[in-house]
């Protein structure tokens, strides 16, 4: 009988540090890492602030369990979404293509989260948390070098793994920069596309360039 009522107990307690996790993101969202309060993120979970803190001992404990679960999450959506029987069946330059406009959209549509979970992350170097955040993100690249390096034939730099790194290193970097960074680009606006149609094109022709891929219609 005690575990009959044990089990429910436990599967509500779950339930509660999903929806607590989500709530914690979509703050964390909308509010940044300074407006992501225990009680806001408990009441936006319909939770007490003791509710949570039962569950956290603090409020940087809470984050670093919603960043790694998104990493986490992400990564697994990346590889039941790109698999190498789907990435055999289409030319290396369309896989770019298509990799290039879903980050694109991806980091316009999360803007405030990625802003805030790279705030986050950043102050925690050399810590246990910011290690694993990095074995993930590496883990997610090295996926998709593995997926790029299915067409390893079309790279034409004399060293494609290094390169394949490189080139998604430079297409992360640029995204943060343009989309993330904390800065006011108005005083750039004459040295970077103008709308994201032609910040597509721009990444994309970059990052195949480097590659040494070829791509008709240009």
């Amino acid at each position: 009988m005690a575990k009959k009522t044990l089990e429910p107990q436990q599967a509500r307690s779950r339930e509660s540090t999903r929806k607590l996790l989500k709530a914690a993101a979509e703050v964390l969202g909308q509010h940044g890492v300074e407006g992501a309060t225990i009680p806001r993120i408990a009441q936006h979970a319909g939770l007490t602030p003791g509710a949570v803190y039962r569950r956290f001992p603090d409020k940087d404990a809470l984050l670093e369990a919603v960043v790694i679960g998104i990493l986490e999450r992400q990564d697994e959506r990346l590889r039941m979404a790109l698999t190498p029987d789907m990435v055999r069946q289409i030319p290396l330059a369309v896989f770019a293509e298509q990799l290039v406009s879903s980050m694109l959209v991806s980091y316009r549509a999360n803007a405030g989260l990625l802003r805030a979970l790279r705030q986050f992350s950043q102050g925690r170097f050399f810590t246990p948390f910011c290690k694993r955040v990095a074995k993930l993100e590496m883990r997610s690249i090295q996926h998709l070098v593995g997926l790029f390096l299915l067409h390893r034939n079309e790279v034409k730099h004399p060293d494609p793994p290094l390169a394949l790194s490189f080139a998604l290193m430079m297409l992360t970097s640029t995204l943060v920069e343009l989309i993330l960074a904390d800065h006011d680009l108005k005083y750039w606006q004459t040295v970077i596309p103008k709308d994201d149609q032609s910040l597509k094109r721009e990444l994309l022709r970059s990052f195949l360039s480097y590659l040494g891929i070829e791509r008709k219609n240009n």
